[in-house]
């Protein structure tokens, strides 16, 4: 009779189990937990990782606060066809060294291998590098001697500056530049959010003894913008219809209206803008609003320049965009000169 050499156990599975730590601890997806309730040994080197205390809760045991497996641990403990869980620690997408090894003992031929997966326990919904930009910032805020002392008026000027980039990088159809100074911008929201959370600061918005504003934070920031978006979107969010942009845009500015009430149609209207934009956002609410205006009557090129931004905002075209591209334009004409030799540097 011959002898039948007994089947070779199971080789088992290992679990590499990945969490975001932009989701709230515990937040898990149903394959996670159903495969954390069903794990052989779960193990987690960090014994302070922000998940445990929801999986003792479960009823999950955790093998916590002893040194990473190596893989030939984890191969060891997956014989007999048991299945070990691992969970990075926090803040680690996942275990490269661990992950090493196991690619070195596969490569060897020598070990028959469990089965490896890849299980990600919580995603990353859209939007969610931005919590990382607001820990950053309060960070910074608390530890940076520069930053711990910026004021909302101290940083103005540098909004001005930023958004002047944004709009270099727009007209030079620069989609890198473009991706960088939307986040300058980005930067100066929160970083304006993060002052106004710390609380009102001295002298700011008190006048004749009249108290100052309420702090607010990012999330108070981003639930306004919300909230109006929302209102004054009746054709996305309620019962209006909207079918052209011109209806969309009548939308906006009745409910403009009726949010602003407004005693003048130029309430509103910076005038620390750019002369030619501050000149065409007039011409626009006057034309929107129906009123018939004269020209104020004056000699000099800035009555001139104010006609022709009131007859460019009538015929649709921005005149601060158009000086611009004009200039950019002669900017080329300049360099081009100054590479001929016609026009001295400097």
């Amino acid at each position: 009779m011959t002898d039948v050499a007994p089947a070779a156990p199971a080789p088992g599975r290992i679990v590499l189990l990945t969490v975001s730590h932009r989701v709230a601890p515990g937040l898990l997806s149903w394959p996670a937990w159903q495969t954390l309730r069903a794990a052989d040994r779960v193990l987690c080197a960090d014994s302070g990782h922000p998940l445990l205390p929801y999986l003792r809760e479960a009823g999950v045991t955790v093998e916590h606060g002893t040194p990473p497996p190596t893989a030939q641990d984890l191969v060891d403990a997956c014989a007999g066809g048991r299945t070990v869980v691992v969970i990075p620690s926090s803040g680690e997408t996942g275990d490269g060294t661990l992950t090493d090894g196991l690619s070195r003992l596969a490569g060897s031929g020598r070990v028959r291998m469990p089965d490896l997966e890849l299980l990600p326990g919580s995603y990353d919904l859209p939007g969610a590098r931005l919590l990382d930009l607001v820990q950053v910032m309060d960070r910074i805020r608390l530890e940076c001697p520069w930053s711990s002392i910026q004021t909302h008026q101290g940083l103005a000027k540098y909004g001005i500056e930023e958004a002047y980039e944004l709009v270099e990088a727009i007209e030079d159809g620069d989609t890198d530049a473009l991706r960088e100074e939307l986040g300058d911008v980005l930067l100066q929201v929160v970083f304006h959010a993060r002052i106004a959370q710390d609380g009102l600061e001295e002298g700011e918005g008190e006048t004749d003894g009249e108290e100052g504003r309420e702090p607010f934070s990012i999330d108070d920031v981003a639930a306004t913008i919300v909230e109006k978006l929302i209102h004054r979107h009746p054709h996305v969010f309620g019962d209006e219809t909207a079918e052209t942009p011109e209806d969309v845009k009548a939308h906006w500015l009745r409910t403009k209206a009726v949010e602003k009430q407004r005693d003048s149609v130029t309430d509103g209207v910076p005038l620390g803008q750019p002369g030619l934009a501050l000149a065409s956002k007039l011409a626009g609410r006057v034309r929107t609003a129906g009123l018939e205006v004269a020209l104020p009557s004056g000699e000099g090129i800035g009555y001139e320049l104010l006609a022709m931004a009131v007859r460019a905002e009538e015929a649709g075209i921005d005149p601060e965009t158009a000086l611009r591209a004009a200039a950019r334009a002669y900017r080329d004409a300049i360099r081009t000169a100054e590479r001929a030799g016609t026009a001295p540097a400097g």
